[in-house]
């Protein structure tokens, strides 16, 4: 696939701080590129440079193999992490004055049925939900038909069921052709809708591949999962050097069969016993030492 954003040798230094420290990548046409890391790694400060937002003390940023300029900023839709939308306007008044920040615009009523924006649409933007707020912003960010995305953690805040509801219409986004470039805390959501991950930590990447390739690379083996009230804490770092987090005691091991027998042998209950291979969590954890919602 053609390459819409070519990033390279990106330096960002604030005082005697460099947040961006050398960064290179390249985004495809088409594809979702997850960009990840954990608070103060510089991953927001990457996306506002890709963004125009900031400029790099050194380094370049292509868009379709030119600078950043008018083209890029017709064709990009950004959908910010907080965003302040007009009080005392409906959604719909919303929708129309966003349209006019650009030479084209999508139909508005396309975008309100898609969206599913119908049964809010004039209703003030101070009173709709947190899921309906995301779905207008989501909307927005669309209006001018944008050949690239920038998503920045788009399902923060929102419960499970409006989450899934997200990632559906981030697939449809993608499936109609546009670039999408993801930020998000959330691992799963980083599998399910990624082509390619990048993780950043001390303002540089670690890691950088598809989902599947990375958890190749790095692990072969799974994690024996037990409710940390079922194994004390003290005898699961003892005998299994398990780590404790979210409530569980989570045993690293390449032999399912002899952990577990080593388990009934020590009279641990294997009723809320789960096994499952490495995830991108453990891959996270793995190479910053950090949990990604810390």
């Amino acid at each position: 696939m053609p390459i819409i954003l070519q990033v390279s040798k990106l330096v960002k230094r604030f005082a005697k701080l460099t947040a961006v420290n050398d960064v290179s990548f390249e985004i495809h046409t088409g594809s979702c590129f997850g960009l990840l890391g954990p608070n103060g790694a510089g991953k927001t400060t990457t996306i506002e440079l890709m963004e125009g937002i900031k400029t790099p003390d050194s380094g370049s940023i292509l868009y379709n193999g030119e600078p950043l300029g008018q083209q890029f900023r017709n064709e990009a839709g950004i959908m910010f992490q907080n965003t302040a939308l007009q009080e005392f306007v409906t959604v719909r008044e919303m929708l129309v004055l966003y349209s006019r920040f650009y030479p084209r615009s999508a139909d508005i009523d396309e975008l309100v049925e898609q969206y599913s924006l119908q049964d809010f649409l004039h209703q003030d933007t101070r009173k709709i939900s947190g899921g309906q707020k995301q779905r207008l912003l989501l909307a927005m960010a669309l209006i001018n038909l944008p050949k690239i995305l920038f998503l920045d953690e788009p399902t923060t805040g929102l419960d499970p069921q409006s989450r899934r509801n997200l990632w559906e219409r981030v697939r449809q986004v993608k499936a109609q052709g546009t670039t999408i470039l993801l930020t998000t805390h959330y691992m799963e959501e980083a599998y399910e809708l990624c082509d390619e991950i990048a993780i950043m930590d001390h303002g540089r990447i670690i890691a950088h591949d598809a989902p599947d390739a990375l958890l190749a690379k790095h692990f072969d083996d799974v994690v024996v999962q037990i409710h940390e009230q079922d194994i004390p804490r003290q005898l699961g770092e003892s005998e299994f050097n398990a780590t404790y987090r979210n409530g569980n005691a989570h045993i690293l091991t390449a032999d399912v069969n002899q952990t577990v027998e080593k388990l009934l042998a020590l009279e641990v209950p294997l009723n809320r016993l789960r096994i499952r291979a490495r995830d991108l969590e453990d891959l996270f954890l793995e190479l910053t030492g950090k949990e990604l919602r810390a």
